[in-house]
């Protein structure tokens, strides 16, 4: 629940705040300063807004236009913070589209689903390990039942505190996880952070079983914005804040944002500084750093000395392939994949986006996008970009045939990564400058919420954080449990810390 307080400002005391960023925490962060009076300047380096979810209009070989983005994203029904977000100007959520399922496919002939798993708790765990091919009755005999009770009661934030300090892949191996499930399920969720498993936190594994399987009823069912990302969620949104007010500065880079004397901050940007009484700062890793390290004043040392400490995750592609014919008809929307020499997932936009299905109307052909996480380090681009391809052709054979109208690469290296033992120090939302808060899917956020969701819900805190300063009340927040929903698997889980 927010900080008590009055419903807005007065006209008269409105103070003003700089946003700095306009990806999805920024633009929540500046949503709601804007809808409680205050004068917000959201200022976003990128021609658009949207961050890494932004989108930018490209000419194709057959002389169509078309948006090119980073890709395919999920928005889970547990995103509650971010779906009250574009709520904002689609109350309905009409521009989102429903997938039917999450299909997993591995290079070994195993594939698994999710749509038949039940999706209240404890159930949708259980359904997982019943139904799923990878778990067999010998497999279970052989799991360590004791070392995977911690999965049955996962709680926010004790699970950095226990699980922090080992990887997401020695956590599997200490349960004894049948080798398939590892690679099929589990490995594929924990590349969703853009991480190497034997890399990753275990304490963001275990998070995300709880959001997906005990945590909440609404399982691994999501939805996907039905047209480009800037048509059906950022333009409206911006439009949204010009309507209260803000005045939204894209093609702005900020370089500096320092605290005055007198109160207040500057920010910096090409055409000057900036005066604002205070500064939500909602960038990538990356940014956050550089920022930090150009504000001379801003903060205490060891707090700047872990901002420093943000580390950003591997190198990942986006490959869009506009192919002169369709897929087979029954191809999924969306498909996981393990084994296929690096190729994390399979999209096919017609399914699922309007721009594509209507160029694959006029054309005859599919738009099929191909995602690559954590590529290695000294990988030769031209070498994985034509690795994805090859792996297209094996798992979808039709594609062998199909010749390649145009395609568009995109490599990118801007997204938080949690390694093992960097959970305390990341940084919190608030700052030791009162004026200043932080935003964002790399800062520490002491509930239940993961990638997206962690964005927005990081947003409306650091908005609140300033507006409890000033007496305005913030946002109500809402979030899965802090612990698992069953009173059974939460007393197994308590025998696993014993």
């Amino acid at each position: 629940m927010p900080a008590p307080g009055r419903d807005r400002f007065d006209r008269a005391d409105a103070p003003s705040v700089a946003v700095v960023g306009g990806g999805i925490a920024g633009l929540a962060a500046a949503t709601l300063l804007a809808e409680r009076g205050a004068r917000v300047t959201l200022y976003e380096q990128g021609e658009s807004l949207g961050g890494r979810l932004a989108g930018w209009r490209t000419r194709l070989a057959d002389g169509s236009e078309a948006t090119m983005s980073r890709g395919f994203h999920a928005f889970f029904r547990q995103y509650y913070n971010l779906r009250g977000l574009l709520r904002r100007t689609d109350p309905g959520l009409d521009r989102l589209r429903p997938l039917p399922d999450y299909p997993l496919q591995h290079s070994g002939g195993l594939t698994d689903s999710f749509a038949r798993v039940p999706r209240t708790p404890p159930f949708s765990a259980m359904g997982f390990v019943a139904l799923s091919p990878t778990f067999g009755w010998r497999d279970l005999a052989t799991m360590d039942a004791r070392a995977a009770l911690p999965l049955l009661d996962v709680r926010v934030p004790e699970v950095y505190e226990r699980f922090d300090n080992i990887s997401a892949t020695a956590f599997l191996e200490g349960v004894r996880f049948p080798e398939a499930a590892h690679h099929l399920a589990f490995e594929v969720f924990s590349r969703s952070f853009f991480a190497d498993p034997r890399e990753l936190s275990a304490a963001e594994l275990l998070l995300m079983f709880h959001i997906y399987f005990l945590g909440s009823s609404e399982g691994l069912l999501f939805d996907v914005p039905d047209e480009p990302f800037p048509q059906a969620l950022w333009e409206p949104l911006g439009d949204y804040l010009r309507s209260l007010g803000v005045d939204v500065r894209t093609g702005t880079p900020v370089h500096g944002v320092h605290p005055c004397d007198d109160g207040g901050v500057e920010v910096g940007t090409d055409s000057g500084a900036g005066r604002h009484e205070a500064a939500v700062l909602a960038l990538d890793p990356g940014a956050l750093r550089a920022v930090v390290a150009a504000s001379s004043g801003l903060g205490t040392p060891a707090w700047r000395d872990d901002v420093a400490a943000l580390v950003t995750a591997p190198s990942f592609l986006v490959s869009r392939l506009w192919l002169d014919r369709p897929v087979r008809a029954d191809r999924p929307g969306f498909l996981g994949t393990s084994g296929y020499d690096g190729l994390d997932n399979i999209s096919v936009l017609e399914r699922y986006e309007g721009e594509a299905a209507r160029w694959s109307a006029r054309t005859g052909g599919s738009v099929v996008e191909l995602h690559a996480y954590a590529v290695a380090e000294g990988s030769g681009p031209e070498a994985v970009q034509n690795g994805l391809i090859d792996s297209l052709r094996r798992v979808y054979p039709e594609t062998r045939r199909a010749q390649i109208v145009d395609a568009r690469h995109e490599w990118r290296s801007d997204c938080p990564f949690f390694p093992v033992g960097s959970y305390a120090r990341r940084p919190p939302v608030r700052t030791p400058d009162p004026r200043v808060t932080l935003a964002g899917d790399a800062i520490r956020c002491d509930l239940p919420v993961a990638l997206m969701e962690r964005a927005a819900t990081t947003g409306f805190l650091a908005a609140g954080a300033l507006l409890a300063g000033w007496g305005v009340r913030g946002q109500v927040l809402w979030t899965v449990p802090r612990a698992g929903r069953s009173p059974v698997l939460r007393a197994l889980g308590a025998a696993g810390r014993r």
